[in-house]
């Protein structure tokens, strides 16, 4: 591990293209972002997450070179607690949790390649429309020009859209609070992974234990709600999530694999494309599909209990509601998972762990 130093670098934040609310054509914000931790140093890492590996120490007070951001893990710091890292010139990512801002915080996007994200208007039209919610039913709140820049806050689902190259459902939302369909929008050099709005950040590892007392309380609800057995319940999280360590659970909070099938439904907030396997005839093969994306573990655990009761083909699955393993068993047959051994697995982790006891 090397330490860097502190260096005086003035962080250059560019023109308008370059913040989430915009200043005046051509204008150049300078800011300044400094480290501000209790301690004498704050680690840097190969990504945003607190399992990323280290790759440096920073002192505290060092001026840093900010180029871009990600919404990553959320970390409490001595500056502020949020989901946002920065990555800085050298490549490396810190929380920005440790970092105070002058005379503001106001950072671009990172691309999928790392690079500064740049969102412009891309139309076949002179303009396009802002809308007040992401539907072009909304009442229009403004217009911009083809091939104007402007910066994104957040995305959200909505109103399938139709554009020069593509249709989606997918809204950029403006700092403030306006919107811009992402059919309509050129990202350059690449799409950044956008934080859906109002989503919690990442989540951070935890013990077993720790895993079982947090789904539990959801477990619970979702039996009396729903009636599907908590120890069920439980089980799926642990194993559909891999104790809370899978990509798809620390970041978009789907703790039971639940695909989004061309809508996110009533309670997720949108979907995300990831690499999984799917398994059929014998044998299993890598693919990717489109998983549905909440905002917290409640979202995911509330959906849980409604994709299982609301669906005929688990109708025959509830006449063993007071009897787990059967459960299990008869949701396996239903189709729920394509692993052969996924009823068994669920009904070994169920006697391991003595989840039973929350079937109450």
């Amino acid at each position: 591990m090397r330490r860097l130093g502190s260096g005086m670098v003035t962080v250059l934040v560019g023109a308008a293209t370059l913040v989430v609310a915009a200043p005046p054509a051509g204008a150049v914000v300078r800011r300044t972002a400094t480290l501000h931790t209790t301690g004498a140093y704050v680690y840097v890492r190969n990504g945003p997450t607190s399992t990323n590996r280290i790759v440096a120490a920073v002192r505290q007070g060092t001026r840093l070179s900010v180029n871009c951001q990600v919404f990553g893990q959320g970390m409490a710091g001595r500056a502020r607690t949020t989901g946002y890292w920065d990555k800085l010139t050298s490549g490396a990512y810190l929380s920005d949790a440790y970092v105070r801002w002058y005379p503001n915080r106001s950072v671009p996007w990172c691309s999928a390649s790392g690079h500064r994200a740049v969102a412009a208007v891309y139309s076949r039209t002179a303009t396009v429309t802002v809308h007040r919610g992401p539907d072009t039913r909304y009442a229009v709140v403004g217009r911009l020009s083809n091939r104007q820049r402007f910066g994104v806050a957040c995305q959200q689902w909505g109103q399938r859209v139709q554009g020069p190259r593509t249709s989606s459902p997918i809204w950029n939302v403006l700092a403030t609070g306006r919107q811009v369909p992402d059919a309509l929008t050129l990202w350059r050099p690449g799409r950044p992974a956008l934080p859906w709005c109002g989503q919690s950040p990442w989540s951070g590892p935890v013990s077993q234990s720790t895993f079982i007392r947090r789904v539990a309380p959801g477990a619970q609800a979702g039996q009396r709600a729903y009636r599907v057995p908590a120890s069920v319940t439980i089980a799926q999280a642990i194993l559909e999530s891999g104790w809370g360590s899978s990509g798809l659970t620390r970041r978009d909070h789907n703790y039971f694999g639940i695909k989004c099938f061309g809508n996110p439904g009533q309670v997720a907030v949108g979907c995300r494309s990831y690499a999984t396997h799917e398994c059929g005839g014998g044998r299993c093969w890598k693919t990717r599909a489109s998983f549905r994306v909440y905002r917290n573990l409640n979202g995911s655990m509330v959906d849980h209990g409604r994709w299982l009761a609301e669906r005929p083909r688990y109708a025959g699955a509830f006449r063993y509601r007071l009897s787990p393993e059967r459960f299990a068993m008869a949701i396996h047959r239903a189709g729920y998972a394509t692993s052969p051994v996924y009823a068994a697995n669920l009904i070994r982790i169920m006697r391991r762990y003595h989840l039973y006891r929350f079937n109450r």
